[in-house]
């Protein structure tokens, strides 16, 4: 199975495992009337329409470029994780509404089992879900996928929070008998929301990062010019390196300087070779490389990135 199958099989894995859960949490919220189980099934609710985003953007991301979009269409992906952290923030500030409401206006939690059971089950299924998609996100290099993922493992912090608070009544009820301690319910959901806005301030940075075309990672772009400088022997130097990333695509261009005698033929074999060993690093990568020649005059904009010693410089500027 290519890449594109396996983001839109564990896309579809996650919609159906949100599914479940939001099913399960609602009944068990209504029953028990706990708003930190409720919050729960909202933040699930959130995750589901999440996840069947990121499976739209996986699918629409994986067509190849055409007409109208010959870059492709990898942005698909930062535009569904964007979506995604604006959902996270509306559910976090309708859970703070309703935990503040109930910690106004506190009333009785039943069958706490119930509420714990459930906030365990969630847990562990997204442990599962999430490890899968975060294998999945980072062998692809999925921007969907992986934002899915913070979705599924914030859930498991969270339900592990609720969980808690709900155990901690249910524990204060048998050894402080008559001290109530519901308050603790509506105060968990709210840390979960406080969770959930930061996780979504997270996704946010990272996705509008890449459809405002910033660069790649500071240690991506380190590779690319040491790389270059191994082959100091072969090329003068480099300049006016760009790059940007859209979704798991990463664009690379910048000019080549070398020997101003140099064949054409070698000069196009320098940047296959070249090409053929960004590609090999950022699997997907399009690189666009304009030949230069150098006669060893350095301007502003070369010297940055030029491989020739001040003698050799100095040694053209004096002919």
């Amino acid at each position: 199975m290519d890449s594109h199958g396996r983001k839109a099989v564990a896309a579809t894995l996650s919609v159906a495992s949100n599914t479940a859960l939001v099913i399960f949490k609602i009944v068990v919220g209504l029953v028990t009337g706990s708003v930190s189980v409720m919050s729960e099934a909202i933040h699930s609710g959130m995750d589901l329409v999440a996840a069947c985003i990121a499976l739209v953007a996986v699918r629409a991301s994986g067509k190849p470029a055409d007409d109208d979009h010959p870059y492709g269409h990898g942005k698909f992906e930062n535009l569904s994780g964007a979506i995604e952290a604006l959902l996270i923030f509306t559910a976090a500030g309708w859970i703070i509404y309703e935990a503040i409401h109930k910690l106004l206006a506190p009333s009785p939690i039943e069958t706490m089992g119930l509420g714990v059971a459930v906030m365990f089950v969630s847990a562990a299924v997204n442990v599962v879900v999430s490890r899968i998609l975060f294998k999945v996100g980072r062998e692809t290099d999925s921007v969907a996928l992986l934002a899915d993922a913070w979705h599924l493992r914030t859930d498991v912090y969270t339900s592990a929070g609720v969980m808690a608070g709900l155990g901690l009544i249910m524990v204060g009820g048998v050894v402080l008998p008559g001290v109530s301690l519901l308050w603790l319910d509506p105060v968990v959901a709210i840390a979960v929301a406080m969770l959930i806005m930061h996780a979504a301030f997270r996704l946010t940075r990272q996705s509008v990062r890449d459809l405002l075309d910033a660069s790649m990672p500071g240690e991506e772009r380190e590779w690319i010019r040491a790389y270059l400088g191994s082959l100091a022997s072969r090329i003068r130097g480099f300049h006016r390196l760009r790059t940007r990333k859209a979704g798991p695509t990463r664009f690379v261009e910048f000019h080549l300087l070398v020997a101003a005698d140099m064949h054409v033929d070698e000069s196009h074999g320098i940047t296959d070779e070249i090409t053929a060993h960004i590609v090999d690093r950022f699997p997907g990568a399009l690189v666009t490389i304009h030949i230069e020649p150098c006669d060893g005059t350095c301007k502003p904009v070369c010297v940055d990135g030029c491989f020739l010693d001040e003698d050799g410089r100095r040694a053209v500027r004096a002919s």
